[in-house]
């Protein structure tokens, strides 16, 4: 199943490694892995890492972030994207004509993990599979190909795995997810206690961030009685504080240990009209929630990104969505449940 990706590194000299406009620990971990692991599979192999935005500061525990670059490798023979197959998370890339030209006449390969439905618009190959983390997936093809890896690797891979899954205690982890983290850790020298220590250290708050963050506690809305809260973050939020920390992150696990809410939804508005939001749930329904403004995800986590809609439209389309999908949800669980008995 992945001897295609094999035949695509070994096919070029001359690769870039593309992540979204919206990093995470995930796509980070998973652009500088393949670095590495290209690099160990031909030492002659250049290879650049692209991200369209600067790396924010939050994600800075990667002691390589800085070779990411937001200048694009006009020279790459090939170019792998990983951690999304949507084509709305790369628009800030494709919005530049001469940049999807570039896409649509070299070789292409995706890498990703998320089950929303594939859209890119220009050629490619790809390997999509429903896991925890695109990490995960890069450890599959590794262990299955059996593909020399190295700590630089190891570390990477294991930081992807832990964001994406919050530790290792997000729903989608399996055992599966256990095992392939096990497998890095035997694999090296690495210690699991001392990676999450650098990573704490640069999730720590500064006082103002905590002040923020106060604020954005006291702009939850709750409705639904109690089962959907939103919250509102506007641009001057956006880009006052996102540089130091992720307004998202700073609320959406708040909101999910709130006493009744099955539905957490954190809203950025922008001022050319585009507005994303990122889903929590207690039920699989993120995915569905963020589907019906075109995004997608997994089911308890997901995103999306649409234009010309203003936040309070956003939370009436919310209000009338979501208690459909909660109890499409709970008739579902209640079937599964009746048919163990």
């Amino acid at each position: 199943m992945y001897d295609s990706f094999l035949k695509f590194l070994d096919g070029h000299s001359h690769f870039s490694i593309i992540q979204a406009e919206n990093p995470d620990g995930d796509s980070l971990g998973s652009a500088i892995a393949l670095d590495y692991l290209i690099s160990l599979r031909n030492p002659s192999t250049e290879v650049s890492l692209f991200c369209p935005v600067d790396i924010p500061k939050y994600l800075r525990y990667f002691s390589d972030w800085s070779r990411i670059s937001n200048e694009f490798d006009w020279k790459a023979e090939a170019y792998i994207i990983v951690d999304t197959a949507a084509e709305i998370l790369l628009s800030k890339l494709l919005e530049d004509p001469a940049i999807a030209q570039k896409l649509s006449e070299k070789p292409v390969f995706v890498l990703d993990h998320h089950e929303t439905e594939d859209d890119l618009s220009f050629p490619h190959e790809k390997i999509i599979e429903p896991l925890p983390a695109c990490c995960d997936l890069i450890f599959k093809i590794c262990e299955e190909k059996s593909l020399k890896l190295d700590e630089n690797v190891a570390k990477n891979l294991i930081y992807g795995i832990l964001s994406d899954t919050l530790g290792l205690t997000s729903a989608s982890t399996s055992p599966e997810t256990f095992r392939h983290v096990a497998s890095l850790l035997e694999s090296s020298s690495l210690n699991i206690s001392d990676l999450e220590e650098a990573r704490r250290e640069f999730m720590k708050k500064s006082p103002r961030i905590l002040d923020y963050k106060a604020d954005l506690i006291k702009r939850v809305e709750y409705f639904l009685s109690g089962s959907l809260a939103t919250v509102h973050i506007p641009w001057e939020d956006i880009r006052e504080f996102s540089d130091e920390y992720n307004p998202n992150v700073l609320i959406l696990e708040e909101l999910r240990l709130v006493e009744g809410v099955e539905v957490a939804v954190a809203i950025k508005t922008y001022p050319d009209g585009k507005l994303t939001g990122k889903i929590r749930s207690s039920k699989p329904i993120a995915d569905k929630i963020a589907g019906f403004y075109g995004g997608g995800g997994h089911p308890y986590a997901a995103g999306f990104r649409t234009y010309d809609i203003s936040y309070d439209n956003a939370v009436r389309d919310l209000i009338k969505i979501v208690p459909e999908l909660l109890a499409e949800a709970e008739k579902t669980e209640n079937q599964l449940l009746s048919k163990s008995v």
